[in-house]
């Protein structure tokens, strides 16, 4: 294996960034609160919740009846989660004391065993571990897990920590290799990420041979998953009804996790599953899991991912179909699983420094996780489209999914929550470090101490990304000391320069994506990183049936598209040239207190010589239009209307 490298913890990173800043603030003063009434169901004219109301139930302190779905309670848990984080940096006693409540509510919903799940406390107290494929009972307290690790390291407190140790220690005697134990599995991956996180903080190894075991049983024979399915009659949670036999690759058990080539099933479970596996190669390390991991990362970003980011191609199942499928119209590309995307590529860069991973990273991060989320932190996108009619997703019962603005709530609403969390741990996502080098993978403004060389080592980093490409650092430390700043170049960037101290840097190494910069630094040295942020026009694989002839616009990591607002209707209508010219321009007018726009000309089809016929033999009649393109993540933000991505190409 490659020299590893740990993300800097949360609290040793303070953003202090123009564009990230706001968001983060939005995160800590909308976002949470805003989720906090949405858990307790007091959102007017969004879906109900029922998360604080099914705790209440399980705790005793009102009487009711289970609602929402099976699983309704790990968006509590997310919230949490995202608690902990926003806790680490930015302390607020009144969230705190809002969180410590909910906490003591989880505790007293946990049974003397150490279980807890609202669904089956509260309706069916005496079938738990019996229907894992649809029920998602070890999902749920993965999230918990996950919560509790965050909430601990932002406050310091054991509360949650301990509940979840207690929950984790039942888990632990409940399955396993051993005689009376289950030999099974999640039909949800989430817990096996989650425990190596328990280990982390406790430093409890079974919590990572648990993980493990969850990891290894998959998709062996007999396969567990279907036997439990054949236990129940084949009934199924979610129709009540007898079903056809499940098909494993939905639930990644088709084979053992190891043979596994290509993503398949369910999009969000299969991250979830790759960042596990990555975390086990980097503590165990295990080869022929990190040579796993490779595999389904290479397939997964270079055959069925989005420009955007985006991962999971149909609405049936929230699921992969093939290699190059990848339809704009009917697009699910949901935003837990862009999340779960970011998730594995963090893990892999720390395995391994290939650029490759942030590339896609900061793909995800910056157009489809953005996109989800509305400027006023309140509305929310399940599915990420890259083309938009919206009288089509009103009418065609195909595109019901696909909305035209973003939602209030959702009654399966997993996706604000992770939103919310990953967004307020994103310090942990910018840098890594190795014993003597340190690696900025993300450019955003900041500041961070990091352990270099046996000292303290102070850097800031300072930019207007992703409107600019300039970036500096500057480093303070007690000593002079010899270390490695590995700097990525993105994989959309030509020609960077890097200068140290105002002088071109010299004996720099290009390697897999990073510029490595080594010498003794002194403290307040200077390096300057220039990445040309050139307006692009991308083509896909000609395999992607979906956008033969056409092109997509594209400026540093942001992509671009085209909205009715600016560019009138019929935006299938547009062609632009291969040679066109898009300059780029600043608009204070855009979303959000602006930012870059993309201004140029395309061509139109006309419809004004056009009778009412449906068809005709060809005449093209076509006229010159100025076009505006806006940030991707930024459309539905001024009222409903047609928005594409991909544009055709005229001759």
């Amino acid at each position: 294996m490659t020299a590893h490298s740990k993300p800097i913890p949360l609290k040793l990173v303070t953003i202090t960034d123009s564009y990230w800043s706001a968001y983060q603030k939005l995160i800590q003063d909308t976002v949470i609160p805003y989720q906090w009434e949405a858990l307790n169901d007091r959102i007017q004219g969004a879906e109900p919740s029922h998360a604080i109301r099914n705790f209440r139930i399980a705790a005793g302190l009102e009487q009711g009846e289970f609602g929402g779905m099976v699983f309704q309670d790990s968006d509590l848990a997310k919230w949490l989660e995202a608690v902990g984080f926003s806790l680490a940096i930015r302390p607020d006693a009144k969230l705190e004391r809002l969180a410590d409540e909910a906490i003591a509510l989880v505790g007293m919903a946990q049974g003397e065993d150490g279980y807890f799940n609202t669904y089956f406390t509260v309706k069916e107290p005496g079938n738990r571990w019996t229907n894992l494929q649809d029920c998602h009972e070890l999902y749920v307290a993965g999230h918990f897990m996950e919560a509790a690790v965050a909430y601990y390291y932002g406050t310091g407190k054991r509360s949650l920590l301990d509940i979840m140790c207690r929950f984790a220690d039942y888990i632990d005697s409940v399955f396993g290799p051993l005689p009376g134990q289950l030999r099974g599995y999640d039909g949800h991956q989430e817990i096996e990420l989650a425990l190596v996180k328990l280990y982390g903080a406790t430093g409890e190894e079974r919590y990572l041979r648990l993980s493990q075991f969850f990891i290894d049983e998959r998709g062996q024979e007999p396969n567990f998953l279907l036997n439990e399915w054949s236990a129940r009659g084949g009934v199924s949670h979610w129709t009540g009804r007898v079903t056809p036999k499940p098909d494993m690759a939905y639930n990644q058990a088709h084979v053992p996790v190891r043979e596994q080539a290509a993503a398949v099933g369910h999009a969000v479970r299969a991250v979830y599953m790759y960042a596990a596996m990555a975390d086990l190669a980097l503590h165990t390390g295990d080869e022929p899991l990190l040579e796993a991991c490779r595999r389904l990362w290479t397939n997964t970003v270079t055959k069925q991912m989005y420009i955007t980011g985006g991962i999971g191609t149909t609405h049936l199942g929230e699921a992969f179909t093939f290699d190059y499928d990848l339809p704009n119209n009917s697009v699910y590309a949901e935003t837990c699983a862009s999340i779960g995307l970011i998730f594995f590529a963090q893990r892999m860069l720390s395995l391994e420094a290939n650029g490759a991973y942030a590339d896609v990273l900061e793909r995800a991060l910056y157009n489809n996780v953005v996109g989800s989320m509305s400027c006023d932190g309140k509305h929310f996108f399940y599915v990420n489209p890259l083309e938009v009619w919206p009288e089509a997703s009103q009418r065609n019962p195909d595109l019901h999914h696909v909305k035209a603005e973003r939602q209030a709530w959702f009654g399966c609403s997993c996706c604000p929550p992770n939103v919310a969390r990953l967004l307020a741990s994103l310090g942990e996502y910018i840098y890594t470090a190795g014993t003597d080098t340190l690696y900025t993978h993300l450019y955003i403004g900041s500041e961070a101490i990091v352990e270099l060389a046996g000292q303290s080592v102070s850097l800031r980093q300072e930019t207007r990304y992703p409107w600019d490409g300039e970036v500096t650092f500057t480093l303070e430390l007690a000593e002079a000391a010899a270390f490695t700043l590995a700097l990525r170049i993105p994989g959309w960037c030509d020609g960077a320069v890097i200068f140290v101290n105002g002088q071109p840097a010299e004996g720099v190494r290009v390697k897999k994506g990073y510029a490595y910069v080594s010498r003794t630094w002194r403290s307040g040295d200077n390096v300057s990183l220039t990445l040309p942020m050139a307006v692009k026009l991308m083509e896909a694989n000609p395999n992607v049936r979906s956008n033969a002839g056409k092109g997509a616009l594209q400026r540093g990591p942001l992509v671009y598209c085209l909205e009715e607002k600016d560019n009138g209707s019929r935006l299938a209508s547009i062609s632009i040239s291969p040679e066109a010219v898009f300059d780029a321009k600043f608009d204070s007018e855009l979303p959000g207190g602006g930012g870059i726009v993309l201004e140029g000309v395309g061509v139109k089809d006309g419809e004004e010589s056009w009778r009412g016929e449906l068809y005709r033999p060809l005449r093209r009649e076509a006229g010159r239009i100025p076009l505006k393109a806006i940030p991707y993540s930024l459309w539905g933000n001024r009222g409903s209307g047609e928005m594409a991505v991909w544009l055709r190409l005229s001759n």
